[in-house]
């Protein structure tokens, strides 16, 4: 089996195992402690240049180009309430001229409806009596045939 001498002391197999894990652990720990280290001062260096004034005049930036967007929706939807609301009255109107139109042509047509029946019975009424006159007329004649049937 192995051995070896360190001040000395005389380490055999197994303690030659653990003192060897040992060791390799503690040089694997320094190492990243040196890493973690190492990571640290080059944030500490970026976070030392970040200049502060310009993050915040890029914020400031944000926030008004944010406002104005949000100013510019409320007039758009101010605008497009306005807009409904004129193209309502507008159709209301349209609607109003439309009932209005519809009972002056209904008024219309029952004028003429009157005034074609009135003179469709001024005319029934004239030819009633032309027919009559000339039944009369007829009668007439035919009772003076009958009386004096030899006079024509």
């Amino acid at each position: 089996m192995a051995e070896f001498e360190i001040a000395g002391m005389t380490f055999k197999g197994g303690k030659m195992a653990v003192i060897l894990t040992a060791l390799s652990t503690l040089g694997g720990a320094s190492w990243a402690g040196f890493e973690f280290y190492k990571d640290y001062m080059d944030m500490k260096e970026i976070v030392q240049n970040i200049d502060v004034d310009a993050i915040d005049a890029k914020n400031t930036q944000i926030i008004q180009k944010l406002d104005d967007a949000i100013e510019y929706t409320r007039d758009i939807k101010s605008g497009l309430r306005d807009d409904i609301l004129s193209i309502e009255k507008q159709a209301d109107r349209v609607e109003d001229k439309t009932r209005n139109m519809e009972e002056k042509v209904r008024d219309m047509i029952d004028k003429a409806s009157e005034r074609f029946e009135t003179r469709r019975d001024s005319l029934m009424s004239d030819n009633a009596r032309d027919l009559k006159e000339l039944e009369k007329r007829f009668s007439d004649k035919l009772q003076k045939a009958l009386d004096n049937p030899l006079a024509d």
